[in-house]
C-alpha cells in the first residue's frame, strides 16, 4: 500500500511562514529605521491640504490704467477637533474678535464639521496678520489660508465694477467649482466675467508638526498643483473721464452714460450718488453694505441701467425720423404754434410761428411734434390710427428702445414702449392719436433708461445704426468675447433722413435760439437736444443728449439730473464739459465747471 510522507510537507510549510515573518520584520525595520519618509509617527506629524487660491484677474481701463488689482489677505481656518486647551483671551486679542464672537464662531464651525476645516475669521489684512502669524503655533487647530482682496487705486466706478463676496449655498449648488468660504463676483463686471476672472485653484499637501507649524510640502511638492491666475480684462471705460464725471455729479441725483459710437464701448457710466468700491471689500464689507442699503438716497441703485424715465423732448427726434420715414412730413412741413395757449398740447414758451422741422427741433416746440405724431398715425397709407401706431411702434423699437441690450451689463432693465395690445387693453380698443398724444413729446407711458438714451444719440451720430453698448474692450487670449459685440444693427430709418435731424441738433448749440447755445465751443463742434422731463414727485428732471465732434463723432452722451429743472440748466453743461474733457484732455471753461461742481440739488429731493 502507498505511504504518504507528511513530515517533509510540514517542514516546507513552516519554512514558508518563517520566510514571510522575516520579510515583515525586515520591512518594518526599513520603514521605522532606514526610511526618513516614515520616521515621524502620527502623534507628531499630520498632513494638511491647503487650497491655493489663484490671483483674480486684474482689470484695466481703455488706456490700460489700473482699475482693480489684488492685495494680500488671509483667512483664519479652524479644525474644531484639534482646537483644544488654548488661551482664548490671548487668541481673541490677536484675532481682533470678542470672547462672545469666538464662542459663536467655534460653535458654527463644529456644526459644519468637527473634523473638516472651515473659515473662522475671514479676510484679515496683511497689516493685521503679521502679529497673529507669529503666535499661531500656540493655538492648535488654527492655521492661515492665503487669499486676496480687491483694491481700487481710484475710488470710482463702484456700480459698474461691482464687488465680490462669500458664496452662498445656492451658488455652491449651481457650480461645483466653489465650496464654503470661497468668494464670487456678486455684481457688475465682477459678476458677469466671473468665470474668466476667478482663475483655477491649486492645492498643496503640507506637513504640520504638533506645534501647528508648517514644515513644508509633503514629498517636495510631488502632489501639489499650481493655481492658474484669472484672465486680465480691459474695459472700454476711460478712468479719467469717469472720475471727472463723478465729480460733476456730486451732490446730485442722476446718471451719465457716454459711449464710443464707432464701437459701442461704454466710456463712462455714472450713477449718482455713488460709493467708493474700496468700502465693499474686506471685513467691513457687510457693515458698509448695510449703511448703503438703508441710505434714503439709494446709492446702491444703478440709475444708469436700472432707472427709467420719460425721455421728454429728446424723443421728439425719434418722432421726427419716424414721420420722415413714413412720409407724414418733410423738412419743409410747417405747423403753427401759439405758445402756452396751444391745444391740446401747449408749448413751454413763445417763439416765431409757423415753424419747419429744423426750427421745431431747435425750439423744442411741443405743438409741432404733436401735429407730426398725429400725421404719422393718421397717414392715408394706413387703414386707421391703430395700424399707423403699429408702424410707428416697429420703427421706434428699432432704435433699441423698450428692450434690453443683453450684453455684459448686469441687471439692465428694458424700459417700455407701449404696444397696440397695451392700449387696446387699457382703453378697451377705443383710442386714437389724441388719446395717446403725450407720446408725441416723450411723456406718457414711454420709459427709457439712460444707457438707451446714450445709445439713441450714438445712432444719430452714426446716421442710422449702432453697436450694442458694452463694457468689454478686450480680454487677451479670448477673442470670441469681443466678436459678440461687433455686429452692426441698423434701424428702420433710411440714412438720408438722419442728416435732416442731425443738422437741427447742431443748431441746438449753434443757432441763435438754440437751447444749448450758451455751451457752444469754438474748438469742438457739438450736436444735441435738451429735454425737460415732468416729475410728479418734485421739480422736473433735467435731461440732455449730445455727440461730438459732429464731423467725426467719437463720443455720444446722455445726462439726467433729477430735480434739475430745464435740460439746459444742469444736464446740457455737464454733457458739454465731459465732451471737452474727453476730446481735448482738459477743461478751459473753469467758471462753468465751478458752477456745476458747487451745485447741490439734494435739497430739492422729495
Amino acid at each position: 500500500m502507498y505511504s504518504h510522507n507528511y513530515k517533509s510537507r510540514k517542514i516546507v510549510i513552516m519554512g514558508i511562514f518563517v520566510l514571510i515573518g522575516l520579510v515583515f520584520i525586515m520591512r518594518f525595520f526599513y520603514l521605522q529605521v532606514l526610511d526618513n519618509t516614515y520616521k515621524f509617527s502620527a502623534a507628531n506629524i499630520v498632513l494638511r491640504t491647503k487650497t491655493q487660491y489663484p490671483a483674480r484677474g486684474i482689470i484695466y481701463d481703455r488706456n490700460h490704467k489700473l482699475l482693480v488689482y489684488n492685495d494680500a489677505a488671509y483667512d483664519l481656518m479652524v479644525v474644531p477637533r484639534q482646537a483644544k486647551h488654548i488661551d482664548t483671551l490671548k487668541f481673541c486679542r490677536l484675532a481682533g474678535i470678542s470672547k462672545s464672537a469666538y464662542i459663536k464662531k467655534i460653535t458654527k464651525a463644529k456644526h459644519y464639521s468637527y473634523y473638516k476645516p472651515s473659515v473662522f475669521v475671514k479676510q484679515i489684512s496683511k497689516k493685521n496678520y503679521g502679529r497673529l502669524a507669529e503666535e499661531l503655533y500656540n493655538f492648535p487647530g488654527f492655521y492661515s489660508q492665503a487669499r486676496t482682496l480687491r483694491k481700487y487705486p481710484l475710488p470710482i466706478a463702484g456700480h459698474l465694477l461691482g464687488s465680490i463676496g462669500e458664496v452662498n449655498s445656492r451658488e455652491i449648488k449651481k457650480d461645483g467649482f466653489y465650496k464654503s468660504g470661497d468668494y464670487i463676483g456678486k455684481s457688475g463686471i465682477e459678476k458677469y466675467y466671473e468665470k474668466y476672472l476667478r482663475g483655477e485653484k491649486g492645492s498643496r499637501l503640507i506637513e504640520v508638526d504638533v506645534y501647528n507649524r508648517e514644515k513644508g510640502s509633503y514629498k517636495n511638492g510631488e502632489f501639489d498643483t499650481i493655481a492658474i491666475p484669472g484672465k486680465e480684462l480691459v474695459l472700454g471705460i476711460d478712468a479719467e473721464l469717469q472720475y471727472y464725471a463723478e465729480q460733476l455729479m456730486q451732490d446730485k441725483l442722476g446718471s451719465i452714460v457716454a459711449i464710443d459710437p464707432k464701437s459701442g464701448e461704454i466710456l463712462t457710466l455714472v450713477s449718482s450718488p455713488t460709493f467708493d468700491p474700496n468700502k465693499m471689500v474686506g471685513r467691513s464689507r457687510s457693515k458698509n453694505y448695510g449703511l448703503l442699503l438703508t441710505d434714503s438716497l439709494k446709492p446702491l441703485l444703478n440709475r444708469a441701467i436700472s432707472g427709467t424715465y420719460p425721455p421728454g423732448s429728446t424723443f421728439k427726434l425719434v418722432n421726427a425720423l419716424v414721420a420722415l420715414q413714413e412720409g407724414a412730413v418733410n423738412r419743409n412741413t410747417k405747423f403753427a404754434c401759439r405758445g402756452p395757449l396751444s391745444k391740446p398740447i401747449k408749448c413751454t414758451h413763445n417763439h416765431f410761428s409757423p415753424l419747419d422741422l429744423d426750427g421745431a427741433i431747435t425750439q423744442s416746440c411741443n405743438p409741432y411734434f404733436w401735429n407730426t405724431f398725429k400725421s404719422t398715425l393718421n397717414s392715408s397709407q394706413f387703414a386707421d390710427s391703430h395700424e399707423g401706431y403699429a408702424a410707428w411702434y416697429e420703427n421706434v423699437i428699432s432704435f433699441g428702445l423698450g428692450k434690453r441690450f443683453n450684453t455684459d451689463i448686469p441687471y439692465e432693465v428694458s424700459g417700455s414702449i407701449p404696444s397696440v395690445k397695451y392700449f387696446d387693453k387699457l382703453y378697451h380698443g377705443s383710442w386714437n392719436a389724441l388719446t395717446v398724444r403725450s407720446l408725441a413729446i416723450g411723456q406718457g407711458e414711454i420709459l427709457v433708461t439712460p444707457i438707451q438714451l446714450a445709445n439713441l444719440v450714438a445712432i444719430f451720430a452714426n446716421e442710422g445704426f449702432y453697436y450694442k453698448p458694452h463694457f468689454l474692450k478686450e480680454m487677451p487670449g479670448v477673442d470670441s468675447l469681443k466678436l459678440k459685440y461687433s455686429t452692426k444693427i441698423q434701424t428702420n430709418i433710411e440714412k438720408k433722413y438722419f442728416n435732416i435731424v442731425t443738422k437741427a441738433m447742431v443748431e441746438v448749440f449753434e443757432g441763435e435760439h438754440g437751447t444749448a447755445r450758451w455751451f457752444k465751443m469754438d474748438s469742438i463742434s457739438q450736436a444735441g437736444k435738451t429735454g425737460t422731463v415732468q416729475n410728479p414727485h418734485g421739480e422736473d428732471h433735467s435731461l440732455f443728449i449730445a455727440y461730438a465732434p459732429v464731423e467725426n463723432p467719437q463720443i455720444a452722451i446722455s445726462v439726467i439730473v433729477e430735480n434739475g429743472g430745464y435740460g439746459s440748466k444742469w444736464a446740457a453743461p455737464i454733457a458739454s464739459l465731459l465732451i471737452e474733457k474727453y476730446l481735448s484732455g482738459q477743461v478751459k471753461r473753469k467758471n462753468l465747471e465751478k458752477r456745476i461742481m458747487d451745485g447741490n440739488l439734494l435739497g430739492k429731493v422729495k
